[in-house]
């Protein structure tokens, strides 16, 4: 396990007699970057003034909504998708008699029946037209309307304009940079001692460089997919089978356990907000198996926040999932689905309002779709976010307007909390 301090980060070890609050002016007074923080006041030092815990979780590659959260009840949709149909009667789990979830997420089926567990269908981020990994991440966690407008996160504006924070508040966690807590706020970041081959940010890297050549691009997602899954798959660990119920869900030393166990920790003490990733998504060929393992790893993620967090903290705690594009509606000839639009976000926990899939479903005829190929976003990403951090936080709607999310319109609260 590694610390990597960030403005200010207390670790386990310190002085006897020194308070964190303690250890944080002194570090202020000796010059850490804190010290140039407008939030340095003595008010910042003070705990969140929130109690509510939130979980963003960005999945990187670009999930395939339509095959994670399944219409069936749709008339076009059977004609789109052959070897990636779905339904109760493909072994999809019935959700409400039109939508059925992907039976790689079937260990969540607990919490759905809980009413914990839910989804928001066709949205998307303001990244339309354009099918650039690389680009739409840095889209989704810069919150703006158009590339290149800001060069910090929407998570970390939150912050910026919250009173009583400290670098504890918010954690980015996991390997690679999470541009959404990136800026002038205090957060503190930390990273599990894995043996990953790659982080995240050198698999963007790596996207990246081949993105305009479609046969090495699968092939590398083919290669990390199955990387990351190899461990996995030897020991029968991560299907639904294996996992079982949530009642005999255990830890196992898989990363992003590590990482969902590391931030239930600080969610139960300090910190209200964590943040990090999961890759996987990406599946232009054979999605049947790798959309399954990154569902295992989502769930598996999930049912570790639930179980660490504990029913008192899970109770008031949003986790939300989202990705920075959609796949298109047509499966492609190698049994996978090609870069989209319209996606989906996950939310999961006691806050959510969940049991139910929320947005509104544009349909999937021809005519529906985005550029006659793609699901039609009807719902903005951001807007949803900023439903969520007012519910959860209290922000002032039209401060997630003009800073947060700038020019985002949120129109009216979809109501994916609890009140």
């Amino acid at each position: 396990m590694t610390k990597t301090p960030r403005h200010g980060f207390t670790g386990p070890s310190r002085p006897s007699g020194l308070t964190r609050r303690g250890f944080l002016a002194r570090s202020g007074l000796i010059g850490c970057s804190l010290a140039a923080s407008p939030l340095l006041t003595p008010v910042s030092f003070a705990a969140a003034p929130w109690d509510s815990r939130l979980v963003v979780i960005i999945l990187r590659g670009g999930m395939d909504a339509i095959d994670v959260v399944q219409p069936y009840g749709d008339p076009a949709y059977a004609g789109l998708r052959s070897s990636l149909r779905g339904g109760p009667q493909n072994g999809g789990l019935d959700l409400d008699g039109y939508f059925s979830l992907h039976p790689g997420l079937a260990p969540l089926m607990p919490l759905w029946r809980a009413e914990q567990l839910g989804f928001i269908h066709a949205v998307s981020t303001p990244y339309r037209d354009k099918r650039s990994h690389f680009d739409g991440q840095d889209l989704l966690e810069a919150g703006t309307p158009g590339l290149h407008q800001r060069r910090d996160g929407w998570l970390n504006r939150l912050l910026q304009i919250t009173p009583g924070v400290e670098a504890r508040t918010a954690f980015a966690i996991g390997q690679g940079e999470m541009k959404l807590l990136q800026g002038a706020a205090p957060v503190s970041d930390w990273s599990p001692d894995a043996e990953m081959a790659l982080s995240p940010q050198a698999e963007r890297l790596a996207g990246l460089m081949m993105e305009q050549d479609p046969l090495f691009h699968a092939a590398l997602a083919e290669a990390l997919d199955l990387a990351d899954s190899a461990p996995m798959d030897a020991d029968g660990a991560g299907s639904a089978e294996a996992t079982g119920s949530m009642g005999q869900a255990k830890a196992r030393s898989r990363p992003h356990q590590r990482i969902a166990s590391y931030a239930a920790q600080q969610l139960r003490g300090d910190s209200r907000i964590a943040a990090f990733s999961i890759n996987g998504w990406d599946t232009h060929n054979r999605q049947t198996g790798a959309l399954t393992r990154a569902l295992g790893r989502l769930s598996d993620t999930i049912l570790t926040l639930y179980r660490d967090l504990g029913p008192g903290i899970w109770d008031k705690t949003a986790v939300v999932a989202m990705t920075e594009f959609g796949r298109t509606v047509r499966e492609n000839g190698t049994s996978g689905t090609d870069h989209g639009t319209g996606g989906a976000m996950v939310l999961a926990g006691g806050a959510i309002r969940g049991g139910r899939v929320h947005g509104l479903w544009p349909g999937l005829e021809e005519a529906a779709l985005f550029d006659r190929r793609d699901l039609m976003p009807t719902g903005d990403v951001r807007a949803h976010m900023g439903w969520i951090m007012r519910g959860m936080i209290g922000t002032d709607a039209q401060q997630i307007a003009d800073v947060v999310f700038p020019g985002v319109e949120l129109g009216a609260d979809p109501g994916v909390l609890r009140r």
